[in-house]
């Protein structure tokens, strides 16, 4: 990755690429967690956070060395023990449930999840009987033959094992390769020299084997993402006008006849209601929620805010820490000030109320039901409803005459 971050940390969609795999394993009804930590260990326990059992890895020897940590951990389990790869994020939970129950119906002591890949560069390569096509072994590509390299059947790294066969078998697995490291994959050799059966299942989308090793491995996997959450979106009803130029992440919700225009971003625990309409070139971010029917439109921001029903924010505006009732117009180029340099302070504006151009509203800060501030107003107090204030700072407007604004909170 040439970067001094750990590889599982890089993120896909606003989230570590590790989140996707511990996601999809709870998505497959798999809850009971370990993740091997080593490189940029406390980094990575952040990231993770909390709901599954860390196990150190105190020098990193190999995929091998990394699982047999484990062993005490699940001393005294003898179910079935799934082993993923942490930075391999586009397995499906489909996938894996399907090999798990592949595994139990033939009595496996392993299975594998392999895909047939058309450039198989970099990865293991899964050798068969040349009469029988029964799984012989994994070859890793650093130590394949000329011939083995051009086997497109490939490991995806991803496994079920019987608990005491795995534990078993690792106790025998030597470093003598040319990275002088422990192969998990060498078990796979060891349990059918024992007698063990081994299987394999092989994925029905080849991408789901692809891991994450370069920067452009992270772009591939970022674009086969983005196009699954797109693709739903589409599915529940709506109207993404250009997906190829739209940002969507996960834990995004949407409701149908909604309209997404180009050039948009919407980041994770967003919610936006049916028949709204975003951008082009709106950025929603977390913490925001539209009501039904509200309209954020060209070069607006919405961060940590609600936008009530109908209510419009077409140009050149940001909300932060906002709260708006239904049918507000924000005019354009209206911001809420809401960090003073120490803290975040909230803006609410209610049914109804409006902004001129330019406008600055400095939390905290409430305009009412009704009221309206003028073109380029800076407002510093409250702003009573049904009232009108202008200037700099802004002040009431009443029968023609300037008075004093509300009260400062």
């Amino acid at each position: 990755m040439k970067s001094e971050r750990a590889k599982v940390l890089h993120e896909i969609l606003g989230r570590p690429i590790i989140h996707y795999v511990l996601k999809t394993l709870r998505a497959a009804g798999i809850d009971e967690l370990t993740v091997v930590v080593g490189h940029q260990e406390e980094a990575v326990r952040k990231a993770v956070g909390d709901g599954v059992r860390f196990v150190r890895q105190a020098e990193q020897k190999g995929t091998g060395h990394a699982v047999r940590q484990c062993e005490r951990a699940l001393a005294g389990f003898d179910g079935h023990v799934v082993v993923l790869a942490g930075d391999a994020p586009l397995i499906s939970y489909t996938s894996i449930a399907a090999m798990v129950e592949t595994h139990r119906k033939v009595g496996a002591a392993c299975t594998v999840l392999t895909a047939c890949l058309d450039d198989a560069r970099g990865y293991g390569r899964v050798v068969r009987d040349e009469k029988s096509g029964d799984f012989l072994r994994i070859v890793e590509e650093s130590d394949a033959t000329d011939r083995e390299k051009q086997i497109q059947e490939c490991n995806s790294g991803h496994y079920v094992f019987r608990a005491a066969d795995l534990f078993a078998a690792l106790k025998d697995v030597k470093s003598d390769n040319k990275k002088g490291e422990y192969y998990l994959t060498d078990v796979l050799a060891l349990l059918l020299a024992r007698g063990r059966r081994v299987g394999t299942y092989r994925a029905e989308d080849p991408a789901e084997a692809y891991g994450v090793n370069t920067r452009k491995d992270l772009v591939a996997a970022t674009n086969f993402i983005r196009w699954r959450v797109l693709q739903q979106h589409l599915d529940n009803g709506v109207a993404i006008l250009d997906p190829s130029t739209t940002y969507i992440e996960e834990d995004v919700e949407i409701g149908a006849d909604t309209v997404v225009r180009p050039f948009s971003v919407i980041e994770h625990d967003v919610k936006i209601g049916q028949g709204c309409d975003v951008g082009p070139f709106a950025h929603l971010r977390p913490g925001t929620v539209l009501g039904d029917g509200a309209e954020i439109g060209n070069f607006v921001e919405v961060k940590k805010s609600t936008v009530g029903a109908h209510s419009k924010a077409k140009h050149l505006s940001y909300l932060g820490d906002a709260t708006l009732g239904a049918r507000v117009n924000i005019g354009a180029g209206t911001i809420t000030a809401n960090f003073d340099g120490k803290s975040k302070h909230a803006t609410v504006i209610e049914d109804g109320a409006s902004t001129g151009s330019n406008t600055v509203l400095v939390a905290p800060v409430k305009v009412g039901k009704g009221a309206r501030t003028g073109a380029g107003a800076v407002v510093l107090r409250d702003v009573p409803g049904g009232e009108t204030v202008v200037g700099v700072p802004a002040r009431s407007i009443a029968n023609g005459t300037k008075k004093s604004g509300g009260r400062r909170k």
